[in-house]
């Protein structure tokens, strides 16, 4: 094997699974918030499509609400992890412990499954 092969055993390159689903998010950092859409959710992170008007940086604490259905309410605190000129890329740092179990329901298998990635993707 060639220095650049990836046979999947190498960390760098997997990440969680993620799952694509449509809903709104309300994300809130001090007495900001906007709306957004939801892109995909996995089990340690959110890509949201970035509001035209924000104004955030990577690092930033931001609280975030998604509502699933008529029954799933998932508030939770992230930090923006990465930032495009389309899309916010945020990783959990607290799940309150009573939607801990709500949220692996939500990603079912994806909460188990790592996936290849590639650097430039959205």
């Amino acid at each position: 094997m060639g220095d650049n092969a990836t046979d999947g055993s190498d960390k760098e390159h997997l990440r969680p699974a993620r799952m694509r689903i449509k809903t709104t998010v309300l994300m809130s950092h001090g007495n900001e918030s906007y709306p957004t859409d939801l892109i995909d959710i996995s089990a340690t992170g959110v890509l949201l499509r970035r509001p035209r008007e924000w104004g955030g940086q990577a690092g930033e604490s931001w609280i975030l609400d998604m509502i699933f259905g008529q029954d799933l309410h998932i508030h939770l605190e992230a930090k923006v992890a990465r930032v495009s000129e389309r899309h916010i890329g945020f990783a959990y740092t607290h799940i309150p412990e009573d939607k801990q179990v709500p949220l692996w329901n939500l990603l079912g298998g994806y909460a188990d499954i790592l996936e290849m990635w590639h650097d430039g993707g959205p």
